[in-house]
């Protein structure tokens, strides 16, 4: 099964160029390319592992890595007597762009959220762990990754083993009208087969996707939570 990806707090290569950059603490005007190449494509290999269906734009800015790095690797004309522009510039300047447009979007809907979370006296006071922010699907991505990396490689006895994303998907809707929501450790703690990863991530996808759910994480790359969206939203929405 192939499954389109669109969620609210991720668009396209943009934003996956924008989270590697921001994992693995470079600096946006200096990007260590043959770095940040490889781990592109080690995102588009994971997405292809959960059968996510990979729009054109995610290949065409594989193949624009690529050629910079190829470019960066040639040797320069001794012969020119004007610098040589940086391969990677354009690159930086649509990166930047997009990166100011993110975060007006940001620092609006910021402005939105403070005046929601005003609240009445008698409301409850907050504590850190109420503080969440917003993840991408990089984020969840990366987390299931890791899982599928622990799963034993080695397989000694073959097993038919069939595992629905209807069932799996009430199972966590049934988890979370007991709790008010899920930590993801505790989610996968029983995990044992690359299946059960794969059709747990579909199912998660398929619930953000009609919007029952919500991930969120109390820091950067911390621990993810999910919610569901009408108790999420009613918390948000108090006044």
């Amino acid at each position: 099964m192939d499954f389109q990806v669109r969620l609210e707090t991720f668009e396209g290569p943009l934003d996956l160029l924008l989270y590697l950059i921001k994992k693995n603490n470079m600096d946006i005007y200096d990007i260590h390319i043959a770095e940040i190449t490889r781990a592109y494509l080690e995102y588009l290999s994971l997405m292809r592992s959960f059968n996510i269906d990979l729009a054109s734009e995610f290949l065409v800015m594989a193949a624009t890595l690529i050629q910079i790095k190829s470019r960066m690797l040639l040797p320069s004309e001794e012969s020119s007597q004007e610098p040589e522009e940086d391969p990677r510039s354009e690159l930086i300047e649509r990166l930047l762009e997009y990166k100011k447009i993110k975060e007006s979007a940001v620092a609006l809907r910021d402005m939105e959220s403070r005046q929601r979370n005003i609240f009445t006296r008698g409301e409850p006071a907050f504590t850190d762990e109420d503080y969440v922010i917003d993840m991408s699907l990089f984020d969840l991505l990366d987390a299931f990754g890791k899982l599928l990396k622990r799963v034993p490689s080695e397989i000694t006895e073959i097993e038919k083993e069939e595992v629905k994303i209807e069932d799996k998907i009430e199972s966590i809707k049934e988890a979370l009208e007991k709790s008010e929501f899920i930590k993801f450790s505790v989610l996968v703690s029983s995990f044992k087969s690359k299946v059960e990863i794969i059709v747990t991530l579909l199912a998660l996808l398929e619930l953000i996707r009609t919007r029952y759910i919500v991930v969120r994480q109390s820091k950067m790359f911390g621990e993810i939570r999910v919610y569901r969206g009408e108790l999420w939203a009613e918390s948000t929405q108090k006044a």
